[in-house]
């Protein structure tokens, strides 16, 4: 039988965080934990969006318990100013999801000098998880799900000596090197949970083509080319809801059954029920060895506390 999100348990006395809970799969991930009694923490750039998406979600779930708090993953300031907040409001986070993402920008830099796509879709993300992962690690059997792509197999690993692709920037490789960021960083940061014999697991979840205003996001600010306007066509066309897009990510966050380091994803590459896919990345050990080398040199962060400062 198909997974849904009649399959996510109670989640009463959790604590949840999804990044980007504004809009499009966060916000259909905000609003399934919430209506399954999790108080979920909305952490979004746009604040006023994410007040009108709140209250579209209480239209629903009157009783769902919500709360917003600012993070713009593009300036690390923010993100460790957001992960200070949420660690003191709540010291022990149950489930965190690295929604948030932007798709085929125009090349541009972060306000700390990183290619922007990069900037946001990994470092913005691993600074966050850093910031809060003293209380992930409080939480007994916390998940941590990074969103990642299809576009993952386009990518590239990061090149150390061209962090911000100066050598040659394409919108599309920009993007698939951050998608491959994020599924090198999902599957990497469940092998540091299992050395440090954590109960917390880390796993990677994709929405194959959903029809979110990610595509037109992409088309607006014209970063996807000439392509971008069909892509976004295509999306609207023949692309999942952002609903169905965001049940990969749930059952990543919510199935009892879910372990640290699977996958989660559409059957059928790209639409489809939500499914656990297999792990086919050559060299993992290799790639994810030099992302944590070059994250934690780009940012001036490692993960946990034993390794030093973490937020």
């Amino acid at each position: 039988m198909a997974w849904t999100t009649s399959d996510i348990p109670d989640l009463s006395g959790r604590t949840a965080v999804v990044t980007g809970a504004n809009g499009g799969l966060g916000l259909e991930t905000a609003r399934a934990l919430a209506g399954h009694r999790a108080h979920v923490v909305m952490a979004v750039r746009n604040v006023e969006k994410a007040e009108a998406a709140r209250d579209d979600i209480k239209q629903s779930h009157p009783e769902a318990s919500l709360e917003v708090v600012a993070l713009d993953l593009g300036s690390q300031d923010s993100v460790r100013s957001a992960a200070a907040t949420m660690r003191a409001a709540h010291p022990r986070i149950d489930i965190l999801v690295n929604n948030a993402g932007v798709m085929a920008m125009p090349e541009g830099r972060t306000v700390d000098g990183f290619e922007t796509q990069l900037g946001i879709n990994h470092f913005g993300h691993w600074t966050l998880t850093a910031g809060l992962m003293p209380s992930i690690l409080a939480t007994e059997a916390a998940r941590v799900v990074t969103v990642t792509s299809t576009a993952h197999h386009m990518g590239s690993p990061i090149d150390p000596d061209d962090l911000a692709m100066e050598r040659g920037y394409s919108a599309w490789d920009a993007y698939g090197r951050s998608k491959l960021a994020n599924y090198l960083f999902g599957l990497g940061l469940q092998r540091e949970f299992a050395m440090r014999a954590a109960s917390a697991q880390s796993l990677i979840a994709h929405p194959g083509l959903s029809n979110t205003d990610l595509q037109v996001q992409t088309v607006v600010h014209g970063g996807g080319g000439r392509g971008a306007p069909l892509a976004a066509w295509l999306s609207a066309k023949t692309g999942m809801s952002a609903g169905r897009g965001s049940l990969p990510q749930l059952r990543a966050a919510t199935d009892p059954q879910a372990k640290g380091g699977e996958f989660y994803g559409p059957r059928f590459v790209n639409n489809g029920r939500a499914v656990r896919l297999p792990v086919l990345r050559r060299h993992n050990d290799r790639d994810i060895a030099s992302l944590w080398g070059v994250s934690e040199k780009a940012t001036g962060v490692r993960l946990f506390s034993d390794d030093g400062d973490a937020a």
